[in-house]
């Protein structure tokens, strides 16, 4: 199956709020090329053998790519408003390109860009990365595929940073890979339930989960006309679908429970906080990395 890669070069400041433009724009998942990043990952104390060395030797230019099917006419045009949009608030960004590629070499594309999240909760580990856990260390493996996108990464850590899950009925809704479902059941919670509109994402997370070894219910569907209801409800997501869900997520939180939100580009935090307090939500834990936000609300 052919796909289109759509690529736009910035820099590594602007990098994160290009790949939102991305998520803004439709993508399903999204990719950065950045040298530092890979600079960054040498100096840790993490195997990665999987680098090309030709992108040890990249200049400072920063590759932003997503995938569409090679059918799509939608998703460059709105891209490119997106961007022109960002770009009147100071984002910068260069060169937008398209062109085709196969199924199997995107596959292994993604692979080049990833690397663990390390967080108090859990470490997560692609399966082909070299990793030797500390004693005590949690460590969920994964194997994201095309569902899930390196440019966020802080959304996620920040999300598995606030969560205890311990005990607790969980639901991830836009599941991505999976690792937010994944890590709560890895950390105790009595039961997960996870969803996403995408298939891609909803087989990603199944195998995940089985490679993991734990029992999730996980299927491809839109929590707003679902009945599920849980202790901690995670949406790890984009500014306009949380202020979409925000009306209606409240409906699946048991009394006393708590809902986590991310994938919030900080210009748009104070929108999405607003959003959730219309609803009676107020924000018991508020996080901040580089340029992204994250909420732990509660009524």
């Amino acid at each position: 199956m052919k796909y289109k890669l759509i690529t736009v070069i910035t820099d590594h400041d602007n990098a994160d709020l290009v790949a939102s433009a991305m998520f803004d724009a439709g993508a399903e998942g999204v990719s950065i090329l950045d040298r530092q990043d890979f600079a960054d990952l040498i100096r840790s104390d993490v195997v990665w053998d999987y680098v090309d060395d030709e992108l040890l030797l990249a200049g400072s230019e920063v590759k932003v790519s997503a995938v569409t099917s090679e059918d799509d006419a939608e998703f460059l045009p709105a891209l490119e408003r997106r961007l022109a949009e960002m770009a009147e608030m100071g984002v910068a960004y260069g060169e937008i390109s398209s062109s085709c590629i196969d199924e199997a070499d995107w596959a292994n594309e993604w692979k080049k860009y990833y690397k663990p999240i390390v967080t108090k909760a859990v470490t997560v580990v692609p399966t082909w990365i070299k990793y030797s856990p500390r004693e005590g260390e949690k460590v969920m493996r994964l194997d994201p595929g095309m569902a899930f996108g390196t440019g966020e990464h802080a959304t996620t850590r920040m999300c598995l940073e606030m969560a205890d899950a311990a005990g607790k009925s969980v639901i991830d809704v836009g599941c991505g890979s999976g690792i937010l479902g994944i890590a709560a059941a890895l950390t105790g919670a009595r039961s997960v339930y996870m969803c996403d509109i995408d298939a891609q994402a909803v087989e990603a997370a199944k195998a995940n989960a089985a490679l993991n070894g734990v029992d999730c219910v996980i299927e491809q569907a839109d929590l707003a006309y679902g009945a599920e209801m849980a202790d901690l409800v995670f949406a790890n997501l984009t500014a306009d679908i949380l202020k979409r869900l925000a009306p209606t997520v409240g409906a699946h939180i048991n009394a006393g429970g708590e809902l986590i939100v991310s994938g919030i580009i900080a210009e748009r935090a104070d929108e999405v906080r607003a959003a959730f307090a219309a609803q009676g939500f107020e924000v018991r834990d508020a996080r901040a990395e580089g340029d992204w936000c994250a909420f732990r609300l509660g009524r």
